[in-house]
């Protein structure tokens, strides 16, 4: 077991939220796993049905939205990973993550079902994030130059 400090309360305590991540990696396995059968299931149901083996425009965007859906439970598990590993919350990961999740709900936006304030609040979420992104990896850079 890794020592944190010489306290025995706050080893038990870090001991516990370790084993917690860990278990919250197990289960974002299973629910990855759970997410690439139902995008197989979703597919495989959109080509059955007529027109057979013709998506429409409609089925496709279903169909990148559950896409995209694994691949944000994928960076999550990533994301843990990395944690267990280094102990520490990488900013550049959980901002690659949440960029793709937003680039996810752009994806599958029906712009007929949403009112013009949402839109506006998703670019300008977009364009924060997108910013806060490319500032962190522009200014790491800039302090190693010196």
């Amino acid at each position: 077991m890794k020592k944190y400090t010489d306290d025995t309360l706050t080893n038990k305590l870090y001991s516990a939220v370790r084993f917690s991540v860990r278990l919250l990696s197990i289960m974002m396995v299973f629910v990855i796993l759970m997410g690439v059968i139902d995008v197989a299931w979703t597919i495989y149901e959109k080509l059955n049905k007529p027109p057979v083996f013709i998506l429409t425009i409609s089925d496709m965007l279903a169909t990148f939205g559950a896409f995209m859906a694994v691949l944000i439970a994928i960076e999550i598990l990533i994301n843990i990973t990395i944690y267990l590993r280094d102990d520490v919350i990488h900013v550049k990961i959980v901002m690659a993550t949440a960029l793709m999740a937003v680039a996810r709900k752009v994806i599958v936006l029906d712009f007929e079902e949403v009112t013009p304030p949402y839109v506006y609040g998703l670019a300008a979420v977009a364009l924060a994030m997108s910013v806060g992104y490319w500032l962190i990896h522009k200014i790491p850079s800039k302090l190693h130059e010196d």
